[in-house]
């Protein structure tokens, strides 16, 4: 009776990793949306840049909504990380190999190494003072780049190299057909990943540090730890995002570290929400094309119609805005479910 007491796992428990599974099921947009993103491919040929720049985006902002969504720290030098990404893609193009995804996990490894070593700094304050020195980093970075010319070119950025083809087999094109699947692919692979570490007990105890540090420290999270270890991925797959820019594109500037990278990807994730992994890709692909089709409309106004558009989002709220579609996906799915015995 003892031994069977010790081995059997409580109810408690059994309940707690039977939601984390029913959490953790795929919902019925996820493949519908990777199949639009592959039909895209055939569909859409003139506007490869344009879905390679959507996927792209949507992955830099996948790494911040796993520690703003889920774990509640804000961050307005995230481009840190993307930066460091696409100089050492860059430079590892230029010094020794051009092979893209050698380049790839040495972006990840990179960065993952500045996101383990600045971490440490956001363990204490509050949340203005992580915005304060996440920011106070991300313009020493980029000041940085900018006056080391002998290794990052300095403002005229690194160019002289060249992206090998992928496996040695599928090499980029102009048209960059080559360079949206591969980030379409890089993407998915970051999602799959993302879904394993949002939907476990680490994913969990990230949420309990996200309503209160203070309280997971006392039922036993260690959320000291727990900060460092989810920051350093989101670094990696931020740096990551940051190499397929320079892969796809075959040149990197200083711009990759401006501060307009950090608010762009905050302005992503507050359009498509945070917390669920898609909001950045949902929210990648809106202002993408939001900013594409208004730069074209009104050259010289279309950043007042994007914050006017998130002045709404803020006010009104995106629940309340676009409740008549949560409406109807209700009504739909009510009218879909087995009506009980009456």
């Amino acid at each position: 009776m003892a031994e069977q007491s010790i081995t059997k796992p409580s109810k408690p428990a059994g309940a707690a990793r039977l939601s984390l599974a029913r959490r953790g099921r795929m919902r019925l947009y996820e493949p519908m949306f990777w199949i639009a993103a592959f039909v895209a491919y055939f569909l859409l040929p003139t506007k490869m840049l344009l879905l390679t720049e959507i996927a792209i985006l949507g992955l830099f902002a996948l790494s911040l909504d796993l520690i703003l969504g889920f774990t509640g720290i804000v961050s307005l030098g995230h481009a840190v990380f993307f930066g460091i990404g696409a100089y050492a893609a860059g430079l590892l193009s230029l010094k020794v190999t051009a092979e893209p995804m050698t380049g790839l996990c040495f972006a990840a490894i990179v960065a993952a190494v500045a996101g383990f070593l600045s971490s440490f700094l956001l363990l204490r304050g509050s949340d203005l003072t992580r915005l304060m020195t996440t920011l106070g980093i991300g313009m020493m970075m980029a000041e940085a780049a900018n006056q080391m010319a002998w290794l990052t070119g300095g403002a005229d950025g690194l160019s002289g190299f060249f992206t090998g083809p992928i496996l040695g087999q599928f090499e980029f094109d102009l048209f960059g057909k080559t360079g949206y699947l591969y980030s379409l692919i890089v993407l998915f692979v970051c999602i799959l990943i993302t879904r394993r570490i949002a939907y476990s007990p680490f994913g969990l105890s990230l949420k309990a540090i996200k309503g209160n540090t203070v309280r997971a420290a006392m039922i036993g999270i260690p959320a000291k730890k727990r900060i460092v270890v989810i920051y350093t991925i989101s670094a990696a797959i931020a740096g990551m995002a940051g190499a397929l820019l320079t892969q796809t594109t075959s040149f990197v500037s200083p711009d990759v570290l401006a501060f307009h990278r950090s608010a762009d990807v905050m302005l992503v994730l507050v359009i498509g929400g945070t917390g669920y992994l898609y909001g950045g890709i949902f929210g990648a692909i809106a202002f993408t094309l939001l900013r594409d089709a208004l730069s074209i409309a009104t050259p010289q106004y279309w950043m007042f119609w994007i914050g006017l558009i998130l002045v709404l989002l803020v006010l009104v709220g995106r629940e309340r805005l676009f409740s008549p579609f949560t409406w109807l996906a209700e009504r739909l799915k009510a009218s879909k479910a087995p009506e009980g015995p009456r």
